[in-house]
């Protein structure tokens, strides 16, 4: 049943990629400007012509960096922030209004902020980071809240509020939260690395490809790059489920052998 379930999502994930493929050449009819909406095959075409180049597999690196260091500070200081407005209302009152100041904010006018405060190698890391910390807080703070009080009860009999009970109690009890906030924060962080890259012409990234594409009128290779954009979340976004499978069959057969 579960192998059907998974055949089940791979084929609607193909014929999404084929709806999108249609929905782009239908564009081009409608419009009848085969510049800006290229063909299909021409995509495909394209798409394979850049996964054959040492340069994209650099870029694609350099964005992956930059996706990957926002993550981790996003997640560290969205996970602490989180769990200080859980276990305080005063707290979660006194953090609101910066939270949807970072939720509200353009992404262009925090970008342009951050390129007058510091330097332009800075930019992708800061920006991505500010707009996810929000995103990782609100899950957190909304996995807390939603933890049985029976449960905390239990383990304040015996011991307070320490980091070991953070990693044994709550956050495995929070872990559905958290590994949604973490796939919202791969799709949307992949998105907003690449913008800020193409605004500040990051070297050897994404962002500096699509801008360099764009401004040369190859659209087919535009459409190219956002097919490996999406290519980069699905596979990110994919990581933790495939680190526990591996983890749990090391598990297993660390027991059968003992």
């Amino acid at each position: 049943m579960e192998r059907n379930k998974k055949i089940r999502d791979t084929l609607a994930f193909c014929l999404g990629i084929l709806l999108a493929g249609g929905l782009i050449q239908a564009a081009g009819w409608l419009k009848g400007d085969r510049l800006v909406f290229p063909a299909v095959d021409e995509i495909l075409r394209a798409f394979i012509r850049l996964m054959g180049s040492g340069k994209t597999w650099r870029m694609i690196g350099t964005t992956l960096i930059h996706l990957g260091e926002a993550l981790l500070v996003s997640a560290v200081i969205g996970t602490v922030l989180g769990l200080i407005q859980g276990r305080s209302r005063f707290a979660h009152t006194l953090f609101r209004p910066l939270m949807i100041l970072l939720r509200s904010v353009p992404m262009i006018v925090m970008t342009v902020i951050i390129m007058v405060l510091t330097r332009y190698e800075q930019v992708p890391l800061i920006a991505t980071s500010l707009m996810l910390i929000p995103l990782i807080s609100e899950a957190t703070f909304e996995g807390f809240r939603r933890i049985d009080p029976e449960l905390v009860d239990v383990y304040r009999m015996n011991s307070g509020f320490t980091p070991r009970v953070l990693f044994q109690v709550y956050l495995p009890l929070m872990a559905g939260y958290l590994k949604q906030a973490y796939v919202n924060a791969v799709g949307m962080g992949i998105k907003l690395a690449v913008t800020t890259e193409y605004l500040v012409q990051a070297r050897d990234s994404l962002g500096k490809a699509v801008y360099s594409s764009s401004y040369f009128n190859d659209y087919e290779e535009v459409y190219a790059y956002a097919l490996i954009m999406i290519l980069m979340a699905v596979l990110v976004s994919e990581l933790p489920k495939a680190a526990g499978k591996l983890a749990e069959t090391i598990g297993n057969k660390r027991t059968i052998r003992g």
